[in-house]
């Protein structure tokens, strides 16, 4: 039996919205097939008042074992650092998240908001958020650098806003079954599995991104997301077109750039006016251009692509 505490800090219960919404392997699975104890869950525990303080502080004395705390949202450190803004169980959650830290196997981040901070972490930041391990790409976080859970790793980060929830629920199974050794994390802690790859590997407008052939409406299903309304794809380390979302779809695949939300940076240029869903670019060339290319060799490979492109690259392909 694997115990799990699921906590929730700053957060919009986006991530809890999708993980209840995993198929390979279902929330259920975890429980039936795999050995999984919910302990407590925001919006599946049975436990309220004294008996869910009760628990909590079991857990810490180590006469319930925590195995895998997960912890979903932003460690609110607001007003001057007491965390008086995000109460719970009778205390500031994130001296309850500082503590069961200690006590347990794994600590999990779901979501972008405690993996390093999100939206609520944008300046000027007045709730002073910050995610588990990183403040945006600054490693540190409230954990701090050095911290490592009882296993020996670091906080396992499963970005996303939400997170796929396939990544959430597979990850818990390799804990509870004694895989996740074989799991990689990269430099941001996040499993390899997962985000080795970029968003664009698997999208269905390869192709037009190859030509250079654009689309500037959104739900059209002809045309590259990247050059006009400001998909991230080709610089986001994602999985959402090798792993699609409720085994369908994906945003790319529907006509919606992808925002890098995988990513610290994310949202990116702060949601000033004028920037959402709009490519930024400087004479014609867009100021983040593909990971790995450079601005001289894409306006090259931009003219070649342009000359050569065939005339069946601006169909629509899914014309029946």
């Amino acid at each position: 039996m694997t115990n799990l505490l699921w906590l929730q800090g700053g957060a919009c219960s986006g991530n809890t919205m999708s993980f209840l919404n995993a198929e390979e392997p279902t929330v259920c699975d975890l429980v039936t097939d795999f050995g999984i104890n919910l302990l407590w869950h925001p919006s599946l525990g049975l436990e309220l008042g004294t008996n869910l303080q009760t628990m909590l502080w079991e857990c810490l004395l180590g006469k319930i074992p925590l195995d895998i705390l997960v912890f979903e949202g932003t460690v609110v450190n607001a007003p001057n650092g007491t965390g008086e803004w995000n109460r719970f169980a009778d205390r500031p959650m994130k001296d309850w998240l500082s503590d069961l830290s200690q006590v347990a196997n794994y600590v999990v981040a779901v979501g972008d908001c405690a993996s390093w901070g999100g939206i609520p972490a944008m300046s000027p930041n007045p709730t002073q958020s910050e995610g588990l391990q990183f403040l945006k790409r600054k490693e540190g976080g409230f954990l701090k650098k050095e911290f490592r859970a009882k296993s020996g790793l670091p906080v396992i980060n499963i970005p996303g806003c939400p997170a796929h929830p396939d990544w959430i629920t597979q990850i818990l199974v390799a804990i509870a079954t004694n895989r996740i050794g074989d799991i990689a994390l990269d430099d941001l802690h996040r499993p390899q599995t997962f985000f080795n790859t970029y968003t664009q590997t698997g999208c269905t407008r390869n192709i037009h991104f190859a030509y250079k052939a654009s689309t500037t409406e959104f739900g059209q299903r002809k045309g590259c997301l990247f050059y006009d309304l400001g998909c991230r794809g080709p610089m986001t380390r994602s999985s959402c077109n090798r792993i699609l979302w409720n085994r369908v779809s994906s945003k790319t695949r529907a006509g919606m750039p992808c925002l890098g939300c995988t990513e610290p940076e994310f949202p990116f240029y702060d949601l000033k006016p004028g920037t959402v869903f709009k490519t930024q670019t400087v004479m014609g060339v867009p100021k983040d251009l593909p990971t790995g290319v450079n601005k001289k060799d894409y306006a090259l490979l931009s003219i070649v692509a342009k000359d050569t492109m065939p005339p069946w690259a601006e169909d629509d392909f899914f014309t029946v």
